[in-house]
């Protein structure tokens, strides 16, 4: 018998260890073996090489198995169908808060989470609602200054809310924070407050618990940079509200307080350039002036007006 050579039996051993064309288009379940290229282990960039060139060409084409993975990825969550899951989740809660009470504070902060303002005052931290006070704040805005370099801080009653308007215990609340903290922004030294109090109806001035509030809640350095109260128009009622509150005010704040008749005479006081006087304020004073000079007038004739 003749005796197959070393290299017959070599060329054999690779024919049985190489995969047919049968064999890969077997069952889907099975994998497909890749064969390994011949290398040589030295560390030189010779061919065959670890480092030489074909080698790293033939070891990337080895990881690309594509269908050889077991993983559907068709049933993976991408980053934008994520993005779009978290959206809609989104979006679900912003309807939930839309939809939900007004008393449901919880739902009020997530869908009006903007019109929230917080505020530290007596060293307490305080949520303003600016939404319901949203009307209401120009009634208080800043008039310049006097002296160069103190403040003049306007107060304009008739941009109060009316008492029989909804929720006012509420509004009044939330508006008498915003009053505080803002009076607390523009002051840095010292300051004056105008009150103006013309051309405002009953249903509009602010009721003795709500200043007595004001003046407890006013910190303490802001009560002694004040160095004047001045009421334009003066009515009964504000100088009612006023005596009533003496026993609760200190003598020192009670002698700041000045009352003003007419814009004239606050003019003679403090510069007018900044200081924003409404359009109901100033027909207000001018109707005044009118009745003032027919009063005099008529004393001069002899004959007073009733």
């Amino acid at each position: 018998m003749k005796m197959a050579s070393s290299e017959e039996v070599e060329d054999l051993e690779n024919r049985e260890d190489t995969p047919s064309s049968a064999d890969l288009s077997g069952a889907s379940n099975q994998r497909r073996k890749l064969a390994a290229p011949p290398m040589n282990v030295s560390l030189d960039r010779s061919e065959g090489s670890l480092l030489s060139e074909d080698a790293l060409d033939t070891e990337d084409e080895a990881l690309d198995t594509g269908d050889d993975l077991d993983v559907n990825i068709d049933e993976l969550d991408t980053s934008d169908e994520a993005d779009s899951v978290d959206s809609n989740r989104q979006r679900d809660l912003e309807e939930v808060g839309a939809g939900a009470a007004p008393g449901d504070a919880a739902a009020e902060d997530r869908s009006d989470s903007r019109l929230w303002r917080s505020v530290v005052i007596g060293e307490q931290e305080h949520r303003i609602d600016m939404k319901c006070i949203d009307p209401y704040k120009r009634v208080i805005s800043h008039g310049g200054y006097y002296a160069e370099q103190n403040a003049i801080i306007v107060f304009a009653a008739c941009f109060l809310p009316d008492s029989d308007c909804d929720n006012y215990n509420y509004v009044m609340e939330n508006l008498f924070l915003y009053v505080i903290s803002t009076l607390e922004l523009m002051v840095a030294e010292d300051y004056m407050i105008v009150y103006l109090n013309g051309a405002t109806p009953r249903r509009r001035m602010p009721g003795f618990t709500w200043m007595k509030k004001c003046y407890q809640m006013i910190d303490r350095r802001l009560k002694k940079n004040l160095k004047m109260f001045i009421i334009v128009h003066p009515s009964w009622f504000i100088r009612t509200v006023l005596g009533i509150t003496r026993p609760f005010i200190s003598s020192k704040f009670s002698s700041k307080i000045k009352y003003v008749s007419s814009l004239q005479e606050l003019g003679e006081i403090i510069p007018m350039e900044y200081v924003h006087i409404p359009p109901s304020i100033v027909k207000y004073d001018e109707e005044r002036a009118i009745h003032k000079y027919a009063c005099m007038r008529a004393e001069k004739k002899g004959n007073p007006a009733v």
